[in-house]
């Protein structure tokens, strides 16, 4: 490993260490607040890409007698987006997926079971 990767590493674990000293934080509470974090975060990031989509559409469309370049701007655009929605929408589905495999349930702490995972 190299000597920068050593020294991030351990940046990170310095960082993390007022963590583990907080008597009234646990992970639980941490993950909770990445959560409501994420539940409010990625619903904007949709209506960006989903914006962004749109912008594509109307310069495709406002460009489309006046310049090629326009329009090949505009149909990049709602490629992109539509490729940004594509792969949002797709690692929600796989995590929604995952999570009920696993007996993942949401709001009520740990739903790991390993019992869940031997056929009976």
């Amino acid at each position: 490993m190299s000597k920068s990767f050593k020294k991030s590493i351990f940046a990170v674990g310095v960082a993390l260490l007022p963590v583990l000293a907080l008597a009234q934080t646990n992970v639980q509470s941490i993950l909770a607040t990445v959560q409501s974090i994420l539940d409010i975060v990625v619903p904007i990031i949709m209506a960006l890409a989903l914006i962004y989509f749109f912008w594509g559409l109307a310069t495709y469309i406002l460009g489309a007698s006046a310049d090629e370049e326009k329009r090949a701007a505009g149909r990049n655009m709602m490629i992109y987006g539509i490729i940004a929605l594509f792969v949002m929408a797709a690692v929600w589905g796989l995590v929604k997926v995952v999570g009920s495999t696993f007996d993942v349930r949401t709001g009520e702490g740990p739903g790991f079971n390993p019992r869940n995972l031997i056929p009976r």
